[in-house]
């Protein structure tokens, strides 16, 4: 399974990848506003957007890149890691 995370913070970035590995999925970590970052989303099976550390212009890029894709979106507003291993469960629920 693929996930994208949009947002977060920083020094935080190699414990979501982390924690990501350890459900077996494969993780990207943007943070930060990247040019072309529509090109590197790719098609992932669930994007998880941390909207308290993000901007309005970036979530609506990925959200338009994503239109008419099969792709789980879920928004946290924090960027801990309680968070995030809290919707890392959501794949095996909705594989139920």
């Amino acid at each position: 399974m693929s996930v994208v995370i949009l947002g977060g913070n920083e020094c935080m970035e190699r414990r979501y990848k982390e924690l990501c590995q350890t459900y077996r999925c494969q993780a990207k970590v943007f943070t930060k506003p990247a040019g072309g970052l529509r090109n590197k989303l790719g098609s992932p099976d669930l994007m998880i957007f941390f909207t308290g550390t993000m901007s309005h212009k970036m979530v609506q890029g990925a959200l338009s890149q994503l239109k008419g894709q099969n792709t789980i979106i879920e928004r946290c507003h924090t960027s801990s890691l309680s968070c995030l291993l809290y919707t890392s469960e959501l794949p095996t629920i909705y594989s139920v």
